[in-house]
């Protein structure tokens, strides 16, 4: 023992007084854990917290699915082993000049390959181009690092897809992580076209310097032939627009977590999963310019079981967004469903919580509660149009606060359609195949406060379709500037109970 003791001493440089503290607050400090545990499984995570330094959320978020209107599939933690490698030993440096993609690789390939375990991203600013996340590897990126996506187009191209490779992907894989308090920047503005109506003078001359190429008649500045001297993709300005990026995009993963991180300035949508299962968003601040161009926040996009809490967005299009679309695969066609929305705040967007406007598979078992949306365009938005839509089921929103909303505070559109920049709605072909048409139905909204918007609720559908039915808005109040309702009884069936639309003369 006495040994044991003098080793220890040594170790820490530490007095017996000082000694005596730091294992009596480690003592307590795990008897608080374990108290605060439910589970054998959590008591045993808890404890090698304590022994071996491991940053683990011990938390399997099953406080959140209590007293839900119906039952939904609960997420699942992704299962990582916790040692750590950093991406500085394999060469990176964080400088924000040195280009760190193959530092990455190697660190996300050594744990991979070793069956799994943390890339440290330490404080410093990571140049890098496309990371690729791979099975049982978690990213970890400190308070102080940024991660930086490079202007160089050419490293995202890939030949046998039309869009660019995201800035973070993964691709079939299982149990991978994003976490940390640290920031991911896609550098967006090196991507995205800007339209001249929304920006002002000031802004449309910062573009100009950059250098640039104005289209249109002068309505839209395309990032073609900067002054920064990288390479155009593409054949033309509107061609390299539509190869755009998301910034985090997962496709064919299952137990995902994106935990405390900021992501902002996408070329394009910025939480991205697609055809996935058991994705959790924790934490995540989410933003970029008021009018930055399909810049969506999160988008849950055929997913299985989701849970997003805790976030911010505040972005240049929808904010938090459920979709799904029709796929060649068949097994990929699998739907949005069991997904809870919870304690999240939504700053501009064009529509705070979305549906849509792709919800052609299946869009059920949604549960949105306890959140707050302010200065957003609309605060729920329902969207979809011919071609692009399905059946919802089981929708349940609760407990929403908005204020300084622009337009609607709910609305449910069926004539929606899909404008890239420069495209104008009478050059829009309707598809003649009406497959796949829009029917909100089973959606249930219960205590929405709302204090100032133009139109209280708005609803149409298409004539010869029962687009709109069994929607029952509840126990609500809104303050409106202009219209209480829009709502054509011809093509939308909504019932309003207790709800207090109130005039304001502003």
């Amino acid at each position: 023992m006495l040994v044991w003791y003098e080793k220890i001493k040594t170790i820490f440089d530490a007095s017996v007084t000082e000694l005596y503290n730091w294992f009596l607050g480690l003592f307590l400090l795990l008897i608080t854990k374990i108290m605060q545990m439910k589970t054998l499984t959590q008591v045993a995570i808890a404890m090698s917290i304590m022994v071996l330094g491991v940053e683990v959320d011990a938390s399997d978020y099953s406080d959140y699915y209590q007293n839900l209107p119906i039952d939904i599939a609960q997420v699942e933690m992704p299962q990582i082993p916790q040692n750590e490698v950093s991406i500085v030993d394999f060469g990176a440096k964080g400088d924000g000049v040195t280009l760190c993609t193959d530092a990455f690789a190697q660190a996300i390939e050594k744990q991979s390959s070793n069956g799994g375990g943390v890339v440290v991203v330490p404080n410093g600013m990571w140049l890098t181009g496309p990371i690729e996340l791979k099975s049982n590897v978690e990213l970890r990126i400190a308070k102080n690092a940024v991660v930086f996506f490079s202007p160089d187009k050419l490293l995202y191209e890939r030949k046998k897809s039309s869009r660019c490779k995201p800035c973070i992907s993964a691709s079939k894989q299982k149990n991978i992580a994003i976490t940390g308090s640290g920031t991911i920047d896609g550098n967006g503005s090196q991507w995205r076209p800007v339209k001249r109506s929304k920006v002002s003078d000031v802004e449309w001359k910062s573009y100009a310097k950059m250098g640039g190429k104005v289209m249109d008649n002068g309505s839209l500045w395309y990032p073609w032939d900067l002054k920064s001297g990288y390479a155009n993709i593409g054949n033309s300005p509107k061609e390299m627009s539509q190869m755009r990026n998301d910034l985090i995009r997962f496709e064919n993963c299952e137990n995902i977590l994106v935990q405390g991180v900021t992501v902002q300035n996408s070329p394009r949508f910025h939480v991205h999963p697609v055809w996935c299962k058991n994705f959790i968003a924790d934490g995540l601040t989410v933003r970029c310019p008021w009018n930055a161009q399909n810049g969506d926040g999160i988008d849950i996009s055929d997913v299985s079981t989701a849970l997003i809490v805790n976030c911010t967005v505040d972005v240049g299009d929808d904010g938090i967004c459920m979709k799904s679309d029709i796929n060649d695969v068949p097994r990929l066609n699998m739907g949005t469903r069991d997904v809870l929305i919870q304690d999240c705040v939504v700053n501009h967007a064009h529509g705070g919580f979305v549906i849509g406007s792709e919800d052609v598979t299946a869009m059920e078992r949604i549960v949105v509660r306890d959140c707050r949306f302010s200065g957003t365009d609309t605060g729920l938005r329902f969207k979809s149009g011919i071609g692009r839509g399905g059946r919802t089921n089981n929708i349940f929103i609760s407990n929403i606060v908005m204020t300084d909303i622009s337009d609607e505070a709910i609305i449910f559109q069926c004539d929606y359609i899909n404008l890239p920049a420069g495209m104008k709605r009478e050059d829009y072909v309707v598809p003649k195949d009406a497959k796949y048409i829009p029917e909100f139905q089973d959606i249930h909204i219960d205590g929405v406060i709302c204090r100032g918007c133009e139109t209280a609720i708005s609803a149409s559908g298409i004539e010869g379709y029962r687009c709109v039915h069994d929607i029952d808005i509840k126990n609500s109040t809104i303050v409106y500037t202009k219209k209480s309702e829009v709502i054509d009884a011809a093509t939308a069936e909504l019932k309003l109970t207790n709800v207090n639309l109130i005039f304001d003369r502003k």
